[in-house]
Order: structure tokens, then C-alpha cells, then sequence
């Protein structure tokens, strides 16, 4: 009996194309994510945990809409629900698909919420210099893109949106690089190669397994009775 070995998730990435998704009852989860332009919303602060991207009071729904309503809620809003006109996402001025924040970013507890709130109010990519392990993940299985960049590109980022609040970056994910797009001063970053393939597609975990049916089902062939 022949057994065909793949010696690891990257050769199995390369060696087979991911085409389309094979017929079945499951949805796509994550949108299709290649290359991004957009405006930034710069969040200068370091060690920013989960509990201030979305309080520990807001956990109790059970699906991922909603939660982008109190992202940064303690930030965003007073104790009588006006929005606190000092913080960034709410200066008209700040807009866009991508935040930018300081070292250290996710930290605390493991939340997924966190992702979900980000995500659910229209974040595609989260740029910082460090992020938390765990929080990375959750990102990547949301649809979330968490680029992490040097401290020295980080600096040139908030410099560049602070003289100019226009300031777009953009974020190629097939060619790995991150830009400045008015001065082109750019950085290359890593990312998992199977999470790298599953966000190109629009793929989530499940998604990824039925494309590879196929693939399956020729591993499994000589196994039968």
C-alpha cells in the first residue's frame, strides 16, 4: 500500500492551488483579503489590552455582530454615554480600514471578542510594533490582518499621519510589504503561510479542509477495506 506524505503545511500550500471551494452547505466566513489602500486610524498608546478594546460587561452575546459598537468603549464614551470628543475615533478628521497603535497591542486576557469587536466596526488591518500572541490568532481566524512592524516603522507611520491626517497606507498581502503611500517608505512583514492562504481566499479553517477534498479523499482511497 502507498501512503502519500505532504512534510509539511507549507508544501502542501504550494503544491496545491486553492482553486475554488468545493460544494457544500458551509459558508464562507472571512471575506477575500489581497491588497488594501486606506486612510488610518492612528492610536498612539502602548500596552493597549483586550479589556479596552472591548469591556469584559459587553462578552455576553454570543455571535460576532455588534461588538464594533463598543470598541474602545471606555475610551469612546463617558459614564453618561457621550462620546468623549479627545479620543481619536471620534475626530471626524480620523478615518479608515486600518489602525495603527502602539507596542504591545492584544495583551491581557484571551478574548476573541477583541478581534470581533475591531472587525465588526470595519477594521481590516491592525498595524503595531509588537502584538500578543494570542490575540494575533484570533485576529488571523476573524479576517483581521495583524502586520507587525518594526519600532523604527511604526515611528515613520505616526509621523506621517500626524503631519498629514490624509496619510494612506498600503498593504499588499501576496508581496508580504507594507507602504506609505505618499512617500512609498515601506517594510516587509511575516505572516503564517496557511493563514496568508486562507485570508487570499477568504477562507476560515473549514473552508480550507472541503477545498482540499479532493486531495483527501485521493489520501484516503488506498485505505479502504
Amino acid at each position: 500500500m502507498k501512503i502519500k506524505r505532504v512534510n509539511s503545511a507549507n508544501s502542501l500550500i504550494r503544491a496545491i492551488p486553492v482553486q475554488t471551494i468545493v460544494n457544500s452547505d458551509h459558508t464562507m466566513a472571512t471575506k477575500i483579503f489581497k491588497h488594501l489602500q486606506s486612510t488610518v486610524v492612528p492610536v498612539h498608546i502602548e500596552n493597549i489590552d483586550t479589556d479596552q478594546i472591548i469591556p469584559a460587561r459587553f462578552l455576553k452575546a454570543t455571535t460576532r455582530e455588534g461588538f464594533g459598537n463598543n470598541l474602545f468603549r471606555d475610551w469612546r464614551f463617558d459614564e453618561n454615554d457621550n462620546p468623549k470628543t479627545d479620543f481619536i475615533l471620534n475626530n471626524p478628521l480620523y478615518s479608515g480600514k486600518i489602525l495603527v497603535a502602539g507596542k504591545n497591542f492584544g495583551c491581557g486576557s484571551s478574548r476573541e471578542h477583541a478581534a470581533w469587536a475591531l472587525a465588526d466596526y470595519g477594521f481590516d488591518v491592525v498595524v503595531s510594533s509588537f502584538f500578543a500572541d494570542i490575540f494575533k490568532g484570533n485576529a488571523l481566524n476573524n479576517g483581521l490582518l495583524p502586520i507587525q512592524v518594526s519600532d523604527a516603522f511604526l515611528k515613520t507611520i505616526f509621523t506621517a499621519i500626524e503631519q498629514d491626517h490624509t496619510t494612506e497606507i498600503e498593504v499588499d498581502l501576496e508581496k508580504q510589504i507594507i507602504k506609505i503611500s505618499k512617500t512609498g517608505e515601506q517594510e516587509t512583514f511575516e505572516i503564517n503561510p496557511y493563514k496568508k492562504a486562507c485570508l487570499i481566499n477568504g477562507y476560515d479553517d473549514i473552508d480550507y479542509i472541503l477545498s482540499k477534498k479532493a486531495l483527501i479523499e485521493e489520501y484516503e482511497s488506498p485505505l479502504a477495506p
